[in-house]
């Protein structure tokens, strides 16, 4: 009788255990934003949802694009994007907008998907308790259960519940294709177990790229418990057929951005990843790396686990414990190998300090289920092998005991903290950027086009078109991500690439984020404030009128070049295509983007503006320019605008062609070099050395005498 109920018991009580934790952080939320509703506000009402992170508002931006049928576009009209940290999870949430959860509802349908996925998670994970006492795996949901900043990131509407319960199914199918060593098991059936898990796999790296490790482990392992049963070259096999297929989702990924962006790597990728921020070194990127695995591990020690480093050490003993016994000891190495090298893989994030850790939080889910395993492993063997059996037996039993109760007294604040911390981060996000975006929507009905430092709830709420200044959202292929590593200035230099009727008219930023932005190019609406913050990125988010109507004059120089001239080429510094397609290289230099707005000293009621590389002596800028007629003489027109007195030398072809003094002036200047016909080839490879003090070179012409 036991036996038929017990299967249905494990069910009730695990949807009992996610159920009651669940209530407790959305409750949090509700009463956080029940209590700090004010009454009169036409914008903020006490029954809103909200979500503890603006990032998870990105996913909802991807579902209703989904919902509407525009898979893979962040934002009406921009194209598609590679900003989503994944690419699956969006159409989980993307049926809740038919189901009748649209707006702020959306949070509760994420609320569903996560509840729903914890407790597969759940149902999966009674396969690491394979061979263990069936009490064994009622550990698993309080254990999977009882870290708060865990539970925060599960139900905190990112992809973290789900992509656990995409893991579990992969454990599933791994431990089917394992147990088919101890069986005889044809070879088609080894071939079917090692295609699930293949799927599985596809599924996971679907769901976060950086699963590709955990895909390995999955892979490797299980080719390792069947190298016995069918041999090295089936194991290979095997190998092949639950891996590659997660590899060729890279692949094919990469194929998309580089077709439809122009980069091999997501735009999430490119601002997030410090191997891809071009004023870092080698050694730098290492050094950050180093730093973020040390952080994630004593972060979790010190600070989720337990307050401070001695008591939180303690934890580790319990996953450890699940590698010394033969039992557990299989999907155990399986449990750290995966843990260790996603921490080995996220800290690659320069983001990976921020948003409760939640990038670490599927290795922290993994020690929990290990220390689990080890709590039972304990608890189940005999210690026959003890001088003193009963004094062995019952010595770690109650030490482990002993050790798990003052874990549980340590989390009992952090998990109350976090709790709160739910809450608050939820009413912040609806305080601010959601109330921000209605209110774009309802008093500036008709506005163009959002630009956004901030990609989640602001874009969602008001429904606009929108741009990332950072770059996540991506526009028709222009790179934000890239040119974003080089701040403002150059990210600008692509919105000036915009049609005049496709930039955007209303800005939403931090003032204090973006530098000149908005004194030069808006105009102050309004402004929302937020109480008590904890999440948001400032204090006030500003809302402008935007005019970038001082664009698109830089392209030509500002002195009108002679009748008997005609322009052959133009190299625009600080435009990250414009310098890809010339070659741009600089020497010496980091080569740090600026920005100046002056008059126009060709129409004097006018601004022009322009973005430059910034060139420090003894550095020189190198690029390439075409389309010469070798017949006929040249000059090189360099954009300045220089505060101190310095020489700018012109080499081309590495032979030394000319040096200009430049005197300081707040105004434009643009100086020539001659080039003798002699010198044209057609193509010149043109290098600026700077000597003196520090100069920014915005521009770069060739202009050819007829």
């Amino acid at each position: 009788m036991l036996r038929r109920v017990e299967p249905s018991l494990y069910y009730v009580l695990a949807g009992t255990a996610v159920l009651l934790v669940a209530r407790a952080f959305y409750a949090s939320l509700k009463l956080q934003i029940f209590y700090s509703s004010v009454r009169g506000d036409p914008y903020l009402g006490a029954r809103d949802w909200s979500a503890p992170l603006d990032d998870v508002f990105i996913h909802f931006d991807f579902a209703r694009s989904i919902a509407r049928g525009r898979p893979f576009e962040w934002s009406t009209g921009n194209g598609y994007s590679s900003g989503g940290t994944s690419l699956l999870y969006p159409f989980a949430l993307a049926p809740g907008f038919a189901l009748g959860f649209r707006g702020l509802l959306i949070m509760q349908f994420a609320a569903i998907v996560a509840a729903t996925s914890v407790f597969a998670t759940l149902i999966g994970c009674r396969r690491l308790f394979h061979g263990m006492p069936r009490w064994a795996k009622y550990l698993a949901p309080p254990a999977l259960l009882s870290m708060g900043a865990l539970d925060w990131s599960l139900f905190s509407g990112m992809e973290v519940a789900f992509f656990l319960a995409v893991w579990a199914l992969a454990l599933v199918f791994w431990d089917d294709l394992v147990a088919l060593g101890s069986r005889g098991a044809t070879r088609s059936s080894f071939g079917v177990a090692a295609g699930l898990l293949g799927f599985a796999n596809v599924l996971l790296v679907a769901t976060r790229p950086e699963a590709i490790v955990v895909a390995f482990v999955f892979g490797v392992s299980g080719a390792h418990a069947l190298r016995p049963k069918c041999g090295l070259r089936a194991a290979a096999q095997i190998l092949g057929i639950s891996v590659v297929p997660a590899m060729l989702v890279l692949v094919a990924s990469a194929v998309a951005n580089r077709v439809l962006t122009g980069d091999w790597s997501a735009a999430g990728a490119l601002v997030k990843l410090e191997a891809y921020d071009p004023r870092l070194s080698a050694r730098d990127v290492f050094d950050a790396w180093v730093f973020h695995v040390r952080y994630q591990v004593g972060r979790v020690t010190g600070y989720h686990v337990a307050n401070g480093l001695l008591f939180g050490s303690l934890f580790w003993v319990l996953p450890v414990l699940s590698l010394a016994f033969a039992k557990t000891r299989r999907v155990a190495v399986v449990l750290w190998a995966q843990a260790v090298l996603w921490v080995l893989i996220v800290a690659l994030n320069g983001q990976v300090r921020w948003q409760n850790e939640r990038y670490t939080m599927p290795a922290l889910a993994w020690m929990l289920l290990a220390a689990a395993l080890g709590v039972a492993a304990v608890f189940e063997h005999d210690f026959r092998s003890a001088r003193s059996v009963r004094a062995a037996r019952y010595g770690a039993r109650v030490a482990v005991l002993a050790l798990v109760s003052l874990l549980a007294f340590e989390q009992v604040p952090r998990m109350r903290d976090q709790l709160w911390f739910f809450g608050r981060a939820s009413r912040n996000i609806r305080d601010q950027h959601v109330k921000v975006g209605r209110k774009i929507r309802h008093e500036l009905p008709q506005a163009r086009r959002v630009l956004v430092g901030d990609a989640g709830a602001i874009p969602y709420e008001s429904d606009l078109p929108a741009l990332d200044i950072i770059g996540l959202g991506g526009y028709r292929g222009l790179p934000f991500a890239r040119a974003s590593r080089w701040g403002v200035a150059a990210a600008l230099e692509l919105v000036e690439r915009m049609p005049p009727s496709a930039r955007p008219d209303v800005m939403a930023i931090y003032p204090s984020w973006w530098g000149e932005l908005p004194s030069w190019f808006g105009r102050a609406l309004d402004g929302v404030s937020v109480r008590g913050n904890v999440i948001c990125g400032g204090l006030t988010a500003m809302i402008y009128a935007s005019d970038f109507s001082a664009m698109g004059r830089s392209g030509a120089p500002a002195f009108p070049i002679a009748d008997g001239e005609r322009l052959v080429d133009e190299v625009d510094f600080a435009d990250v295509i414009s310098e890809k397609e010339h070659r741009y290289r600089i020497d010496g230099a980091l080569g740090f983007a600026d920005m100046k707005l002056l008059g126009n000293p060709a129409r004097p009621r006018e601004d022009l503006w322009d973005a430059g590389r910034v060139v420090p002596p003894p550095a020189s800028v190198a690029s390439t320019l075409a389309g010469f007629d070798q017949a006929r003489s040249a000059r090189l027109i360099v954009r300045l605008a220089p505060p101190e007195p310095a020489t700018l030398a012109l080499s081309i072809d590495d032979v030394a062609a000319g040096k200009i003094a430049v005197r300081p002036s707040d105004a434009w200047q643009e100086v020539s070099f001659d080039v003798p016909a002699e010198r044209l080839k057609g193509t010149m490879r043109a290098a600026l050395a700077v000597s003196g003090s520090e100069l920014v070179l915005y521009h770069l012409w060739g202009v050819e005498r007829r």
